[in-house]
């Protein structure tokens, strides 16, 4: 299992961003993160409507971080891209989802539910000020 494409961009966007600690524009950061423009103005979109970028118009326009980089986090950022993680679509407001044909909780359920949490509360830690400390040996950080 991994997270989708769009949210790997996602992180890698915001991780540009908190590295640049100043505005760019989306072609900058399209060019940086190796994602195409188009792909780039979306995600950026989706972040901007929650609170993680905020975007400019016009000739001075662009993107910056909505709020400081150590108060952004993993989670923030793919819940923004695809809503809440979990391990299993039985999980959450889609409960009824069930795809053992089964009515209220089961086993797995409760398994899954435990383990989606586990992740949640991990990616709620790392929060991306302590990512740019900690550095990438990519192309990213120039």
């Amino acid at each position: 299992m991994h997270i989708t494409q769009e949210s790997d961009y996602a992180v890698r966007i915001v991780y540009c961003l908190a590295c640049a600690g100043s505005r760019m524009d989306a072609r900058g950061i399209s060019a940086q993160v190796h994602v195409t423009l188009r792909f780039t103005l979306k995600i950026l979109g989706k972040l901007a409507g929650a609170g993680i970028v905020n975007s400019f118009k016009g000739n001075r326009g662009g993107y910056e971080l909505a709020r400081p980089a150590d108060r952004i986090t993993l989670l923030d950022v793919i819940v923004a891209v695809e809503g809440p993680y979990r391990l299993s679509r039985c999980i959450g407001q889609d409960a009824a989802e069930c795809s053992g044909g089964m009515s209220g909780c089961c086993v797995f359920q409760q398994v899954f539910g435990r383990i989606s949490d586990s992740i949640n509360q991990q990616l709620a830690q790392v929060d991306f000020a302590s990512l740019v400390r900690q550095g990438h040996p990519g192309k990213l950080q120039e």
